[in-house]
């Protein structure tokens, strides 16, 4: 019975990691359940005993890429700061390589589409994210958790941009221009006061 366990949880894990990066390059609607349980070495009706419809896997398969994207930004935060998350988010790398890369990015018009459930998953990974961000902002930052949802905003604006006109030279200019926007938000604001004007 253990083998039968620790193998039908690694068969359900193979068809996570599958549809992850499925759905991140193709697109959830274009990725087909016999396409990912093909590639993860399975027959189609090994779906079902570990999922009741592609809309659980999609939840699935969103909580596992936005886990493992905080992770990801707990270690570039750990490393350099946000400047360097951001840096690295902004990449040409990371924009080439959507299957691998931010959900977010990936998948947002069609998560605004999926079942309220899937919605839900979501909205609590990124709120997740958007505090682990706002933990990292130095403490001269007001009201860092808005901070945080403004850098995110622009990042996947930015990204989503420079994935649109890939294969030119604006892809790049995008990214620079979202990093300078990003790096923007995380200054400390000078102008919480009126400066007092000193009597000529």
């Amino acid at each position: 019975m253990r083998y039968e366990k620790g193998r039908r949880e690694a068969s359900r894990q193979r068809i996570i990691d599958v549809a992850t990066e499925r759905f991140r390059s193709d697109g959830i609607a274009a990725s087909g359940l016999a396409g990912i349980m093909g590639e993860a070495g399975l027959t189609n009706g090994a779906f079902y005993p570990h999922f009741p419809s592609k809309a659980a896997l999609v939840r699935e398969s969103l909580a596992a890429a936005l886990d493992v994207q905080a992770t990801q930004i707990q270690e570039l935060l750990a490393a350099g700061g946000p400047s360097l998350a951001i840096d690295a988010y902004l990449s040409a790398e990371h924009r080439d390589n959507p299957g691998k890369g931010c959900a977010s990015a990936a998948l947002l018009p069609e998560i605004a589409r999926e079942p309220v459930e899937t919605r839900q998953v979501y909205a609590e990974h990124l709120l997740k994210l958007v505090r682990q961000v706002a933990t990292g902002l130095t403490p001269d930052v007001r009201d860092p958790e808005t901070v945080a949802f403004g850098v995110f905003a622009t990042l996947i604006g930015t990204l989503e941009l420079s994935r649109a006109v890939n294969g030119t030279e604006l892809s790049d200019r995008i990214l620079e221009a979202g990093a300078v926007a990003a790096k923007a938000l995380l200054q400390p604001s000078h102008n919480d006061k009126p400066e007092e004007r000193k009597p000529s």
